[in-house]
């Protein structure tokens, strides 16, 4: 409830945000100071282009003009230095957390000193404003607030990722800690002389294509409730790509998980028809043979969910039984139908 009251607010920030930036870009265009106009709508940019602002904008191309726009308003303010007006200097205040939250850290500390060099040269050359050191010092102490908070959230990331071991969206367990826990599985599985297999779900790409991707993230909750509605208590699923899901099964041969993996498979069709998304769902599924590690038995799985996709997908099928699966309680009554 927390995070999801957290990702609220910061929605709502971000709407807010966006609406000022494009206030501040329309008046200063009609008040004569283009560039400040053009810092503002490069900054409008970067946050609509955010997925705080929408959930589907993490996908190309969103994230490439996120960086365009980012870009843009790096130079405008380079381009300041040399043009005015001196009041764009207020707004170095924030490039620094803006430039370490979109750009990988080398970058970010490249542009931070630019900056940095940048504005202490201007400052010298800037005879006829009485306050430029005191906005220098200022801008030094902020970057030195940056610095420490970007600390502090390296410091918790790092501290909290043993934590983290389920997906935020889904509620489904992380795939950082997919072939971990997969390879104590093969091994209680092998020390123990039992059974095991894997299913690999998967929503079919040719018929999600044509789906807004806002749709498709807003019925992965469902599906993540609805697999754990499905699964035994010692069982586990995991969240292995953006629309794929992997589900582990101690215990359970592979004739006895292709009728799990079918009953799985027919339940989210009709989660997802109820919900009126035009998606179908195949599913994969692997056991646990000689020699298998967690590598190898992933991609088994994955071989299967791919080649039920290639035959058309809405469909379970087997690794090594490159044909249609039916499971058992279909065949034994399709072999006393009269």
């Amino acid at each position: 409830m927390a995070q999801t009251a957290d990702n609220f607010l910061l929605n709502r920030l971000s709407h807010a945000s966006f609406a000022i930036f494009v206030g501040i870009a329309v008046l200063c265009a009609l008040f004569g100071e283009p560039l400040t106009a053009a810092c503002a709508a490069a900054a409008a940019g970067i946050i609509v282009c955010g997925r705080r602002f929408h959930p589907g904008r993490g996908s190309n191309p969103w994230p490439t003009l996120q960086k365009l726009f980012f870009t843009a308003l790096v130079l405008l303010l380079i381009t300041s230095f040399w043009t005015g007006p001196w009041a764009l200097s207020y707004w170095l205040y924030g490039i620094v957390l803006v430039a370490f939250a979109l750009a990988p850290r080398g970058i970010a500390t490249a542009i931070t000193v630019v900056m940095v060099v940048l504005s202490m040269a201007a400052a010298q050359g800037a005879e006829g404003i009485a306050d430029r050191h005191q906005m220098i010092s200022a801008f030094m102490l902020t970057i030195f607030l940056s610095a420490v908070l970007i600390f502090l959230r390296e410091y918790k990331a790092r501290q909290l990722a043993p934590l983290r071991r389920t997906d935020e969206l889904t509620q489904a367990a992380s795939r950082e800690y997919l072939s971990a826990d997969l390879h104590k599985e093969i091994q209680r599985s092998e020390r123990e002389g039992t059974d095991m297999s894997i299913i690999m779900i998967g929503l079919d790409a040719h018929a999600s294509d044509n789906e807004p991707d806002a749709d498709i993230r807003s019925i992965l909750p469902r599906i993540g409730r609805f697999l754990h509605s499905q699964i035994r208590d010692f069982d586990t699923y995991y969240r292995a790509a953006d629309l794929q899901f992997l589900v582990i099964l101690p215990g359970i041969a592979t004739h006895n998980a292709l009728t799990r993996a079918e009953a799985i498979r027919k339940g989210l069709g009709t989660l997802l028809d109820t919900h009126g998304m035009n998606l179908t769902v195949s599913t994969g599924l692997a056991g646990l043979n000689i020699g298998d590690d967690a590598d190898s038995l992933q991609q088994s799985a994955a071989n299967a969910l791919r080649r039920a996709q290639q035959q058309g997908g809405n469909r379970t099928q087997a690794y090594s039984a490159w044909s249609p699966i039916t499971p058992p309680i279909q065949r034994h009554a399709e072999g006393s139908a009269p």
